[in-house]
């Protein structure tokens, strides 16, 4: 054999390594893509597991807040009805009170003796647009001439149904003058079944007339000396 034909044939075994070398360090590449690719689907699947998880945690939370607003709405339907029974309740008090004020108890000759001939008497005058901050209620409505006597009846009297009264009285003083003067005095008068003295005391002070209404009587509470019914 030549010297030149072995150096080819040692030159052919040199290639077929380098070749071979490169085979493997191209297996040895595509492995870890292989192992790279089987990482990165592993860490998919856990995160669609994990978003599986999420979801479901979102759905059972979102029933347990509808569960408890439905519960919410159930209490507030109670309270409404429960209170739309209770003011239902107070309203046919208040209307058995001012019945009971012109009827059994007398009122009208009551005023009478105080110098107020009470001619007519109405209940429950509305005046003013209805819904409107200028609109009202008088409970109990007595004239007498060119004075007209306008009552307030509550169960409880308190003080902020006395300063009410005082402001009702000031708006429908408004209301009468809305086409011009009008030549009608009005006095104020406030009612209840229970009264605390220092709401008395006020009333008195405002120049409003108290009227106390007990299970057997009915009677305008005794006016301190110098008082003087004020004119609206």
């Amino acid at each position: 054999m030549s010297t030149e034909t072995l150096a080819e044939i040692t030159q052919s075994i040199r290639e077929i390594r380098e070749s071979l070398r490169e085979d493997r360090e191209s297996l040895r590449e595509h492995r870890e893509s292989l192992r790279e690719d089987r990482e990165s689907l592993r860490e998919h699947r856990e995160s669609l597991l994990e978003n599986g998880k999420w979801r479901a945690e979102a759905d059972r939370q979102m029933i347990e807040r509808k569960a408890e607003a439905d519960r919410e709405m159930e209490e507030i339907r109670r309270i409404v009805k429960e209170a739309s029974t209770t003011v239902g309740a107070l309203g046919n008090k208040v209307g058995e009170m001012v019945e009971k004020l012109v009827g059994e108890g007398n009122l009208v000759d009551q005023f009478r003796e105080l110098g107020h001939d009470i001619k007519y008497h109405s209940r429950h005058r509305r005046f003013g647009e209805r819904g409107t901050a200028e609109s009202g209620e008088i409970d109990l409505f007595m004239e007498d001439g060119d004075v007209a006597i306008l009552v307030e009846v509550k169960t409880t009297l308190k003080m902020d149904h006395v300063i009410q009264h005082l402001e009702r009285m000031e708006k429908y003083r408004r209301f009468v003058d809305t086409d011009g003067k009008n030549g009608k005095r009005f006095i104020g008068a406030i009612a209840g079944t229970v009264i605390a003295e220092n709401v008395i005391n006020f009333a008195h002070e405002s120049g409003l007339y108290v009227i106390i209404q007990s299970a057997r009587a009915v009677e305008i509470i005794d006016s301190p000396e110098g008082f003087k019914a004020k004119e609206w």
